[in-house]
């Protein structure tokens, strides 16, 4: 991958997500409102891994970065919740990536679990569309692209080093 490749991924990804919430309709699941555009949220998790990989703690700019953009790009007040959101919940997710010493692959999928329920608790009050039933279909919908990285590192035995 070329220098920078994740980083650019990790910004386009967060804009991009913030700006399909905004567009996309929600739709009614098991008594609450899902937005379909978080079953792809999950990838945002792994990407901003890589991105920590290629530039360390730098990578909280770039998630600023990206949420300037997303202000002007999506609603302000999605903006400022995914935001505050990815700062809290990548504060616990690049703890979980930093201090655990296992191998990429558990760390992705440990720092995920961990920030997933956060930032979807977070993002969802500062929205104004909270209940618990929304929290775990959400949860487990951003859950998807950190459990089909991992299960991808884990059956590769060089993925864990090529990336």
């Amino acid at each position: 991958m070329p220098k920078g490749f994740w980083t650019t991924a990790y910004i386009a990804a967060v804009v991009a997500i913030n700006w399909l919430f905004v567009v996309v309709p929600m739709v009614p699941i098991l008594g609450t409102m899902f937005p379909p555009v978080m079953l792809v949220v999950g990838f945002v998790f792994v990407f901003r891994d890589f991105a920590q990989r290629e530039i360390g703690h730098w990578v909280v700019i770039a998630m600023l970065a990206a949420g300037g953009i997303s202000y002007f790009m999506s609603a302000p007040v999605v903006a400022l919740a995914s935001v505050t959101a990815f700062l809290i919940s990548e504060a616990i997710d690049w703890a979980v990536y930093t201090f655990t010493r296992k191998p990429l692959s558990q760390r992705i999928l440990f720092s995920s679990a961990v920030a997933v329920p956060v930032d979807t608790v977070v993002f969802l009050h500062m929205v104004g569309f909270f209940d618990w039933t929304a929290v775990v279909l959400i949860s487990a919908a951003k859950m998807l692209g950190a459990v089909l990285f991992w299960s991808f590192l884990r059956n590769r035995p060089n993925a864990e080093m090529a990336v």
